[in-house]
């Protein structure tokens, strides 16, 4: 992490994509960034529906971490996780935001919203995490 609370390049997933995490905000809700172009697209020109759910579901766990730990971030295991496509997502940064929804010490219910660079509602998600 760096000083100002961003995450860059932590797993090899987040390399590939291109996503950043941002764990500095008040609320204690991970949010990750993504400039979408065309290498995220499908063949449709629009964000392809598996980084849709990979954006998700990582908001959502590192939404987990922070609410378990914000100092340490403990890792977070998808146990489950469904993903509701609403509208599609063109090009532009795009950010996905997780929110604990109940659970208990280790296990937690969380879901998550995609939102296009209009800041339109373009995808959710919804899963159960466990701490590691």
């Amino acid at each position: 992490m760096d000083a100002a609370g961003l995450i860059h390049g932590e797993t090899g997933a987040q390399n590939l994509i291109g996503w950043t995490v941002d764990v500095r905000q008040p609320d204690g809700r991970a949010r990750l960034y993504l400039d979408v172009d065309d290498r995220h697209s499908n063949r449709h020109g629009v964000l392809h529906g598996g980084i849709q759910a990979m954006l998700l579901d990582s908001a959502c766990g590192y939404s987990g971490s922070l609410y378990l730990d914000p100092a340490t971030l403990p890792q977070m295991m998808s146990l489950s996780f469904t993903t509701q496509f609403l509208a599609p997502c063109g090009q532009g940064r795009v950010m996905a935001i997780g929110r604990v929804t109940g659970g208990g010490k280790r296990t937690l219910f969380i879901e998550g919203a995609l939102f296009d660079a209009d800041e339109r509602l373009v995808a959710t998600g919804t899963g159960v995490y466990r701490a590691r």
